[in-house]
């Protein structure tokens, strides 16, 4: 059965409306009971659920949890290459890496500095754990968020 591409509702084979959101949708040419998942992904918002496959949500859950602890968001690109889901997460994942690299990095470096060291290394500390926690909520939850400030920029498509 294939759902809408904006609210995830299930919709009729036959119908061009979701009769739940009233959203135009994309048909197949044979109208076979499968997602069809819009292509490209908008990047004015920053939920992409109604955009994913329920079933693939419901499969990856884990891997997209893993997607932001550490450099284990490798498994989920290496694991499930093919589901949009599990990247979604990896990519998030990966910029929440970089970014803590960089906050060691910085950290390192402004150490020497004793009161703005403090400051910087306290304040982004938190906020990457803060992202961290928001990151695998989300993915267990189901939700295709961004991260807030850094989730926009993509490594993976």
């Amino acid at each position: 059965m294939p759902f809408c591409t904006k609210c995830g509702a299930s919709i009729d084979n036959n119908t061009n409306v979701c009769p739940n959101c009233g959203a135009p949708q994309q048909t197949t040419a044979n109208n076979s009971n499968t997602y069809v998942n819009p292509a490209p992904v908008s990047m004015d918002g920053t939920d992409y659920t109604s955009t994913m496959d329920p079933n693939d949500i419901a499969q990856n859950k884990a891997m997209a949890v893993l997607s932001y602890l550490g450099i284990l968001f490798l498994i989920p690109i290496l694991s499930a290459p093919n589901s949009p889901y599990a990247r979604f997460h990896s990519n998030q994942g990966i910029i929440l890496f970089i970014a803590g690299f960089i906050y060691g990095v910085a950290g390192g470096v402004l150490s020497v500095i004793p009161f703005v060291g403090s400051i910087f290394f306290g304040a982004f500390g938190l906020l990457i754990f803060v992202f961290t926690i928001l990151g695998i909520v989300n993915a267990a939850s189901g939700k295709a968020k961004e991260l807030p400030l850094i989730g926009k920029i993509r490594i993976i498509k």
